[in-house]
């Protein structure tokens, strides 16, 4: 009778066994096989936050901006804005080195704004910034009002 209960009990845990091995492997399977979200919605909105003045920040967003626009999922389907505001200035004045990456992105259609709030606070004249920005009162206000109409919000 021991010997029949070992056995019972041994086929049960391998039978559980294998169904647990069967479902991890499929775990595997369906991850190594997934090929990302389907763009099902027929438009998509994002506003990038730049309030952060590190060049490593500020090339991060720019690239961020950029592999968006490349996605094949989103190709001619996307709005961007940008809007930088506090350290995030940075990107956006004379001589700082990312007036031909920035411009490119307006180029491509891509909103690129600066908050006014910051200029006051911190004192910079908007002719120490590249001419082709666009601007709004505030930049947490630009994020508030994005939100409230639909927009995802991306901080790089």
């Amino acid at each position: 009778m021991k010997h029949l209960y070992f056995q019972i009990s041994l086929l049960l845990t391998l039978t559980l066994f294998s169904g647990h091995a069967f479902s991890q492997e499929k775990a595997l399977l369906d991850n190594a096989t997934y090929q990302g979200a389907k763009a099902t919605e027929s438009s998509y909105k994002v506003i990038f936050q730049l309030d952060r003045g590190s060049d490593e920040i500020i090339q991060k967003a720019i690239r961020n901006i950029n592999n968006l626009l490349e996605d094949p999922r989103l190709k001619g389907n996307v709005e961007i804005q940008l809007v930088a505001f506090s350290g995030g200035t940075n990107a956006f004045k004379k001589g700082s080195g990312y007036q031909k990456a920035i411009q490119g992105l307006v180029e491509k259609g891509v909103l690129v704004t600066q908050c006014l709030n910051t200029l006051k606070e911190r004192k910079i004249a908007k002719s120490e910034l590249y001419d082709f920005l666009g601007y709004v009162p505030t930049g947490n206000g630009e994020l508030l009002l994005r939100a409230a109409q639909g927009w995802t919000i991306i901080k790089p």
